[in-house]
């Protein structure tokens, strides 16, 4: 029996429903490597439909495509493309807490929801090292896509040959997420990074990076939050772009966090915070810092997640 003649549950159960977790990328000097999972999420509900249809009741996801040019249908179709075969048409709710263009990897969470998506309608059996490495061809470095599809921390590598990624279990920590109103893409972000850096530059830079990772895996936050700061790759680039950056990065460390970075291209801010703390401190500067949504998160170690309904078998 085909998809397409299935007949769902009811109307209220969905026949699969996928959720997929935000993220942070760089952390500040890991640029497009470091990524870390947040327990925000993009929900998928997918029924059975005669035609492509896109709908949602978030906020945050007002006005999205209701067909075809729809970015999950684009990334779908292409996925399943690459082992030649078509999906049949859906009707999929979105549910989404994850705010767009704010640096928490909106886009990297429908891309991964998307192959997720392709994967179960024409039993792909997609492996995750193919799913990263498709999705990194796509964002162009799997920083936020990794953190999406494994959870926890990921450190990662991407080429045009190869795709390469370390995942670990997320640091005992607290975030503060400090979201401001205005979007920002990140094609706009790049825009104002530079072709090259000054040899020493790239140097130091890196080595920001590598300690970051260590202090991470072996719990020195406090290093960590030092290096979140020290960035030579795009926090510096991005000043003009991110009003007020410099200054907020600087003074949230009065409120007891261990670090600050933009989260991605920004313009969110993300915080590093004692485990338990969080959302005294989340309360405390959204007091002094009314412009901003300041808000309590916490990493999540769970990446995609895919759950079909028992009721409704999805083999032919």
């Amino acid at each position: 029996m085909s998809w397409k003649n299935r007949t769902s549950p009811s109307s209220n159960e969905a026949t699969m429903t996928i959720r997929v977790p935000a993220s942070s990328a760089n952390l500040g000097p890991g640029f497009d490597s470091i990524g870390l999972a947040v327990n925000r999420y993009l929900h998928l509900d997918v029924w059975p439909s005669e035609e492509w249809l896109f709908t949602s009741s978030s906020p945050h996801l007002e006005g999205i495509p209701s067909g075809k040019t729809n970015m999950v249908y684009n990334v779908a179709r292409a996925f399943a493309a690459t082992k030649c075969l078509a999906l049949p048409p859906c009707h999929v709710d979105m549910r989404s807490d994850i705010p767009l263009a704010r640096g928490l990897g909106s886009s990297a969470a429908a891309i991964i929801a998307a192959i997720e998506l392709a994967d179960q309608l024409v039993h792909m059996n997609a492996t995750r090292e193919e799913k990263l490495r498709f999705a990194s061809i796509l964002e162009g470095h799997p920083d936020n896509v990794g953190a999406c599809l494994y959870g926890g921390l990921t450190i990662g590598m991407h080429t045009e040959k190869s795709t390469k990624m370390v995942a670990q279990p997320s640091p005992d920590v607290d975030l503060v997420l400090m979201v401001p109103s205005v979007e920002l893409l990140t094609k706009e972000a790049r825009e104002v990074l530079p072709e090259t850096l000054p040899y020493r530059q790239s140097i130091e830079g890196s080595a920001c990076g590598n300690v970051l990772v260590a202090a991470l895996l072996t719990g020195d936050f406090a290093l960590a939050g030092e290096l979140m700061n020290r960035d030579r790759f795009h926090q510096p680039y991005r000043i003009g772009v991110v009003p007020g950056l410099t200054e907020a990065l600087d003074d949230v460390l009065n409120y007891g966090v261990y670090g600050a970075a933009l989260s991605g291209a920004g313009p969110t801010i993300l915080c590093l915070a004692p485990s338990g703390e969080g959302e005294a401190i989340a309360k405390r500067i959204q007091e002094d810092y009314p412009d901003y949504e300041v808000s309590a998160a916490k990493p999540c170690d769970h990446g995609s997640f895919v759950s079909i309904s028992p009721t409704v078998a999805l083999t032919s």
